[in-house]
């Protein structure tokens, strides 16, 4: 199966046909190995334009979305970057081919580690995955250039915007009756504005400051 062929087509007909135009995200989906990410049973439909199941009950987003979330942070090499929801490490492995450093958080340790270990493989080095509630941010290592939240929350974690250093981007779901909305938060001059940017549909922020199972 030719992987190269039909990564090409995915950035082509779901990426800069819907707008993304930003060159350096769209070479690093033109680079990053998107079906490494996927299980061996869906490896076949890795390009598609949907999301897919990955295990434990979460997906890897449809390929447009993990586009329009990056682009949404306004990405800068200098950046350090906070990722909640691992996931299958995908979006980790764009984040870190746009960014200093990547901390992620998922709270799946089966999910973490195989996300570690294909990171790994695929050499890279400027990111560190731990277990835990990504709905209390990573304090430690505050404060964050850009935080990108990758499942729905019912509103922004608290902890994430006071993580946020000046001039910081955040990326969110925020869920609300039937639907989803991404949400852009914008930190400027210590002021916080929204930016309301698409539906969509994400797996629910489990947590402290989300939801606190998953049938809430």
């Amino acid at each position: 199966m030719d992987f190269q062929a039909q990564r090409n087509l995915m950035v082509r007909e779901q990426l800069v046909k819907r707008g993304i135009r930003d060159q350096t995200i769209l070479n690093a989906f033109y680079k990053v190995d998107r079906h490494r990410f996927v299980p061996a049973v869906s490896r076949a439909s890795s390009y598609g334009d949907f999301p897919l199941p990955i295990g434990e009950g979460q997906t890897i987003s449809q390929p447009y979305i993990v586009a329009l979330m990056t682009e949404c942070l306004k990405l800068s090499k200098d950046d350090l970057v906070l990722e909640i929801g691992t996931g299958s490490g995908y979006q980790t492995a764009i984040l870190a081919e746009l960014s200093r450093y990547v901390y992620s958080i998922e709270r799946i340790e089966i999910l973490a580690k195989r996300a570690q270990l294909i990171l790994e493989e695929l050499g890279y080095n400027n990111f560190k995955i731990s277990v835990g509630d990504g709905t209390q941010g990573y304090p430690e290592k505050a404060p964050f250039d850009k935080i990108i939240v990758t499942a729905a929350s019912p509103d922004i974690p608290k902890p994430l915007t006071e993580q946020l250093s000046q001039q910081a981007r955040l990326v969110i779901p925020i869920a609300g009756g039937y639907s989803q909305i991404l949400t852009l938060l914008k930190k400027e001059k210590g002021e916080i504005k929204t930016e309301e940017i698409c539906s969509c549909v994400f797996v629910p922020l489990i947590g402290k400051y989300g939801y606190r199972s998953r049938t809430n």
